[in-house]
């Protein structure tokens, strides 16, 4: 019976190789993406593996993100001794791996089980552009998306037991991805709403189960967010209020849907529309399984991770400046949205007694395959790119073959010990130099603005590339600062501010 259970799966193992091999080509040419977040997860890393503390690169604690990633990262690289940055390829690849195989697993115990619907999916998985950016990069979404499956295989086996050990280890799961992206709070929304929709919980075991769950599942975040308090007086870094308001990002959210769809821009006016009826469609199938007392499956802790996760990447855009949502935030969504709007297929056919649900099948097949040839189109032409010049980032040719990353490195012995250096990319800075830097200030803190140029000298790395209208401007700077060139090379000059 246990070799009938592994054989089971032996097809999500393959599809799990795949998978690796996928990040692996990705990755091939230039190693694992780099943008901003993940010299801040690597430095931290490599303080957590050297020094035990939870310092950035630039000597500030870790603040704005969560701790447990950089500890992760930490972890493999005491184990192994490889440097996060170098090892991030191949920690990708077993991440997405692991992901893939888990989603085969979690299919498996599906109540209308079926193998042709779990092999779509698992391709589906495999060739789509939003995951395969994800596991190219090192992004702590890489390992919240498998906290997220292993979440729901902990509770649906807490909902077949309703036991308190399988609550804690439901919970305990639930703490980590807390600390892993603060988006995990979605995960404590998840468990709370299933436990309270739960009928073969009574009243009394119900609400002792939610407060065990609630205290738990966020206790190591109460205990981040208070270190973060403790050591820099603000609980998650500094937040600007958005600019964004719902129906923006409703619609937003409603464009990454039609990319994942393979939709063209032209159902880009539509946006709002299909974002809205995804969301109340799944609302509305997860209130009719409570009422039909039969909540307690995978399907519908997929669905209901789906919904609170939606939720809230929309109305939390709504509140907190952050990036316009992409791809990249709604990532978390991908799987429990694709297997929420399409596990329904194969109840379906199972009802249909006429040969029409062999006819209806392959319409569903070929609808599904047409979206995967898509998907595949759009990865190889990622693919054809990224093998020529490199996963988008700091580790791709335009950077890596920069003539003024290239002066950088040849001259930092232009910069004096004591004299503060800021850059308009001050990861950038540390990541090919390995020199300390500031980054400009945001212009709308103004405090974080005068306390930059109530600096009597400092120097000032600037790259013409990048172009961030929220940092204060290098002809700003100029009116305030009397700024003199010391060092240039394109796409990039050096100055020093000698104090008037």
């Amino acid at each position: 019976m246990n070799l009938n259970r592994y054989l089971n799966n032996l097809d999500s193992f393959i599809a799990a190789i795949i998978g690796f091999y996928a990040i692996y080509l990705f990755t091939a040419y230039s190693g694992v993406g780099l943008s901003p977040d993940s010299i801040m997860y690597a430095s931290t890393a490599t303080n957590i593996q050297a020094h035990g503390s939870l310092l950035t690169f630039n000597k500030t604690p870790l603040v704005f993100f969560p701790v447990f990633y950089p500890f992760f990262l930490g972890v493999i690289q005491f184990i192994s001794g490889v440097d996060p940055i170098k090892a991030g390829a191949i920690i990708n690849a077993f991440l997405f791996a692991s992901v893939i195989f888990t989603t085969g697993w979690i299919m498996q115990k599906f109540v209308a089980h079926s193998r042709i619907y779990k092999w779509i999916i698992l391709a589906a998985i495999i060739l789509s552009p939003g995951l395969l950016e994800i596991y190219s990069f090192l992004w702590s979404e890489t390992l919240f998306i498998l906290e997220t499956l292993f979440f729901i295989i902990a509770y649906w086996r807490y909902m077949h037991t309703h036991t308190t050990k399988a609550l804690l280890v439901v919970a305990v799961i639930t703490a980590i991805s807390c600390i892993t992206r603060y988006a995990g709070v979605t995960i404590v929304g998840t468990g709370g709403l299933m436990l309270l929709l739960d009928n073969e919980l009574p009243i009394r075991k119900k609400i002792q189960h939610i407060l065990i769950f609630g205290f738990i599942s966020i206790s190591l975040l109460a205990a981040n967010l208070l270190l973060n308090s403790f050591s820099t007086g603000l609980s998650t870094g500094t937040r600007e209020p958005s600019i964004t308001p719902f129906f923006k990002n409703l619609y937003y959210f409603g464009t990454v849907i039609c990319d994942w769809g393979s939709l063209s821009k032209g159902a880009y006016p539509f946006a709002i529309l299909i974002a809205s009826v995804i969301l109340l469609a799944l609302i509305g199938i997860l209130i009719w399984k409570a009422c039909k007392k039969s909540i307690n499956s995978y399907e519908n802790i997929v669905i209901a991770f789906a919904v609170v996760y939606g939720l809230f990447i929309v109305i939390s855009a709504s509140i907190s400046r952050y990036e316009a949502i992409n791809s990249r935030l709604l990532a978390p969504m991908f799987i429990p949205l694709l297997i929420a709007c399409t596990s329904w297929v194969p109840d379906v056919l199972r009802l249909v007694k006429s040969k029409a649900k062999y006819v209806l099948a392959c319409v569903a097949i070929i609808m599904m395959l047409a979206f995967e040839y898509s998907s595949y189109k759009v990865d190889w032409q990622r693919y054809d790119d990224e093998n020529d010049y490199g996963v988008p980032g700091y580790s791709d040719d335009s950077w890596n073959k920069s003539e003024f990353v290239t002066y950088l490195k040849q001259h930092k012995n232009l910069f004096k010990p004591g004299i503060p250096i800021y850059s308009d990319a001050n990861e950038a800075v540390y990541l090919f130099t390995g020199l300390p830097s500031a980054l400009i200030p945001h212009k709308f803190f103004k405090a974080d603005v005068q306390k930059f140029y109530a600096n009597k000298s400092f120097y000032l790395i600037w790259f013409d590339n990048l172009y961030n209208n929220e940092l204060v401007s290098l002809p700003d700077i100029m009116k305030n600062k009397k700024l003199v060139k010391i060092g240039a090379a394109k796409e990039g000059e050096i100055y020093y501010c000698d104090g008037r």
